[in-house]
């Protein structure tokens, strides 16, 4: 199975909540899982040929939160390409703030750019619409973790 790494940015704790709950449904899957939160550039190269999910929520004006900047940045400038990477996004927002779910969006794009290739959608998380972000954060990591076993 998978080696798995969970990074999260989160705020106000809701992120941390779904990458828990991620965590469980990929272990039970059988995959070696393990969540992140203030992560370093060191702790994401030891995924660069695995399997990463970002989970971040959008705060400000569309930014990333401030435990995930540190990663975003060093990403950016010191990542590398990374072409066997593998990923998956899930970001949280709030619909009725502009730029909805745009932290998630940036670490997709930022992903994009070095090389790797991620798996599936990336899920918007709305919570005007689901409070409770694990009630849709659930099933689509089974979905995704389906795209994880086919690799």
């Amino acid at each position: 199975m998978a080696q798995i790494g969970i990074f999260v940015g989160t705020v106000y704790g809701n992120a941390l909540l779904v990458a828990e709950e991620a965590e469980n449904i990929l272990k039970d899957r059988g995959h070696e899982v393990k969540v992140f939160e203030d992560a370093t550039l060191e702790s994401w190269l030891d995924y660069r040929e695995q399997t990463v999910l970002v989970v971040t929520s959008t705060t400000g004006q569309g930014q990333l939160p401030d435990s995930i900047v540190p990663l975003y940045a060093a990403l950016r400038e010191k990542g590398g390409y990374q072409p066997a990477l593998r990923y998956g996004v899930i970001a949280l927002g709030d619909s009725s703030y502009p730029n909805f779910c745009a932290g998630g969006h940036l670490f997709d794009a930022l992903l994009q750019e070095i090389g790797a290739k991620r798996l599936g959608d990336v899920l918007d998380v709305d919570a005007v619409e689901h409070p409770e972000p694990e009630v849709i954060s659930c099933p689509w990591v089974e979905a995704w973790a389906d795209l994880v076993d086919a690799q």
